[in-house]
């Protein structure tokens, strides 16, 4: 019973990333319909950023990530306004072409510069720390940290979306965005602002990979696939739901890696197809005209 607990905990603690891999791209999604192929590769480069400021500079890590979001900020802000606004439109395939290639030339890149081995980011003590919960169960402080993070970000998006006057800008150019720019509102910057925001999240989650687990620059695309994976279960534009999604995965994974380790990402897949079979657009869409 209690190892059976424990699973269930321990995947919703890695739903907790997941989430946070999927919250940018949800977010861009929901705001310009835009399906980013490179954001897996993105949230590496992230991670690369970060080791670089905190090897090659000294930085401390808050201080190294806090830089790095900045840096991302501007790097995302950049390439919406000059490059993937010029992609958007009726057409889903020039953004989904671009973006491709985007995820060639990071991974590429990323392997001049740091070379094939894998990576780690240290928290020192706090990669082994845990927390007793009483009856056998323990858990880790990092996972716990991660999930905390991942709720935080989504009610800060959340309340920028439904609090704010970007936020309302933001549901206009969602909704109707032709309308929106007759109104006053210039969507080329508000899209690029959404790209940054995102790509903060992504610095964010970059963070906690780096922390959990070896990276190296090929890993994008997976992280992708898993970041993809927890929008649609969850229901697409919908950040509760990308949350709720990258929980179900979590726990398939933890569930199916419990019967065999060969059985992990096997079981996140299966639990993908089971909830796309028994509601197609998720959990809780958000309606699309």
């Amino acid at each position: 019973m209690v190892s059976g607990i424990d699973i269930v905990l321990q995947g919703v603690l890695l739903g907790g990333l997941y989430g946070l891999f999927a919250a940018g791209l949800s977010l861009i999604f929901g705001v310009m319909r835009l399906v980013n192929l490179a954001h897996g590769d993105l949230i590496v480069l992230a991670a690369f950023v970060i080791l670089a400021l905190v090897n090659g500079l000294g930085l401390p890590l808050p201080l190294a990530v806090v830089v790095a979001a900045v840096a991302m900020f501007v790097v995302g802000y950049v390439l919406q306004y000059v490059v993937l606004n010029r992609t958007l439109g009726r057409d889903i395939l020039p953004p989904l072409l671009l973006t491709f290639g985007l995820s060639i030339f990071i991974q590429n890149g990323l392997l001049e510069a740091f070379t094939a081995d894998s990576r780690r980011l240290s928290a020192g003590d706090l990669e082994t720390a845990s927390i007793a919960l009483g009856g056998g169960l323990a858990v880790g402080v990092v996972p716990l940290m991660t999930f905390a993070t991942a709720v935080a970000v989504i009610v800060a998006l959340n309340q920028v979306f439904y609090r704010t006057a970007m936020g309302r800008a933001f549901r206009a150019v969602s909704d109707d965005p032709v309308t929106a720019q007759l109104m006053g509102i210039d969507n080329r910057r508000l899209f690029a602002l959404a790209m940054g925001i995102a790509m903060v999240v992504a610095t964010i989650a970059a963070l906690f990979l780096g922390v959990r687990a070896n990276f190296d620059p090929s890993i994008g695309p997976a992280r992708l696939i898993f970041a993809f994976e927890a929008v649609i279960i969850g229901g697409l534009g919908s950040l509760w739901g990308t949350l709720a999604g990258g929980i179900v995965l979590g726990v398939a994974q933890t569930v199916g890696a419990s019967i065999s380790p060969e059985w992990q990402l096997l079981a996140g897949h299966l639990a993908f197809l089971a909830v796309l079979l028994v509601r197609p657009r998720g959990f809780f869409p958000r309606a699309i005209d």
